[in-house]
């Protein structure tokens, strides 16, 4: 999957089930929240367990090289699986969040909210990737990171490169406002959604639903929309058909991309 950007730049992306994606920026390869075990029941420390429906699309061994791996959290383990926790030592260096790098050791360095780390490029440049805020909860309900997590998005930003924002566990239309107005328009959207939704919080979504996410598009000026984070898990309640038939609803059908 690959889009052209302004200067004709090609930013590839590949997605491999959950969360799980390889974006390919100003020669380097990034690696989004790594989930590769098996399907099967994954408990959480709370008492609860979810539920992998579907093997990933690809092994860490099919990967190829990884120049850093761009982790939205490490609570989670549809986000950071076994497999991924034994791949980031292997990676040299995993962007996360302040407290989520406390846990991880090793190469994990936490970024807060808008602080931004360049990497170098193989061509001698480099990219910038900031921080973005992500809410992984209703953004109407209290207390929300203190029962969910911290979390965190990305945006990589080059001089000569398309705008790329990933968005994390993020259930708030109104963080993705705050990204379009310090990065708008985006060139390229990786979309968390799916809908996931447990019992707290009344059941509300944890990260976006599929009008969300179309809405999300718009408020990010976004040309192009990849979405993952919605297929593969039990407690995920909305598919990749919802998604696009909630992009034809408002008419951003050639925004989405799929393959």
């Amino acid at each position: 999957m690959a889009i052209t950007g302004t200067t004709g730049e090609q930013i590839p992306v590949r997605a491999f089930g959950g969360p799980t994606a390889l974006i390919e920026y100003g020669g380097l390869r990034l690696l989004i929240d790594p989930t590769f075990d098996p399907p099967g029941d994954y408990p959480l420390p709370n008492g609860r367990t979810l539920t992998k429906t579907a093997p990933p699309a690809a092994s860490p061994a099919d990967l190829g090289r990884i120049d850093a791996v761009l982790l939205s959290h490490d609570q989670h383990p549809d986000n950071l699986d076994h497999s991924g926790r034994a791949l980031l030592a292997d990676v040299p260096l995993t962007l996360t969040t302040p407290s989520g790098a406390g846990r991880l050791g090793g190469t994990a360095q936490g970024l807060a909210p808008w602080q931004s780390v360049d990497l170098q490029r193989p061509d001698g440049g480099t990219v910038t990737v900031t921080a973005a805020p992500a809410l992984h909860g209703p953004e109407n309900a209290p207390d929300v990171e203190a029962i969910t997590g911290e979390v965190v998005g990305f945006v990589l930003t080059a001089p000569d490169l398309p705008t790329v924002y990933v968005s994390g566990d993020n259930a708030s239309l109104t963080l993705v406002g705050q990204v379009a107005e310090r990065f708008g328009p985006i060139d390229t959207a990786v979309l968390f959604s799916g809908a996931p939704r447990l019992p707290i919080f009344d059941g509300a979504p944890l990260v976006l639903d599929s009008a969300q996410a179309a809405e999300a598009a718009k408020i990010l000026g976004a040309r192009r929309v990849v979405p993952v984070h919605c297929d593969s898990w039990a407690h995920f309640t909305e598919s990749r058909q919802d998604l696009v038939d909630a992009f034809t609803a408002a008419g951003l059908t050639e925004r989405l991309q799929l393959d």
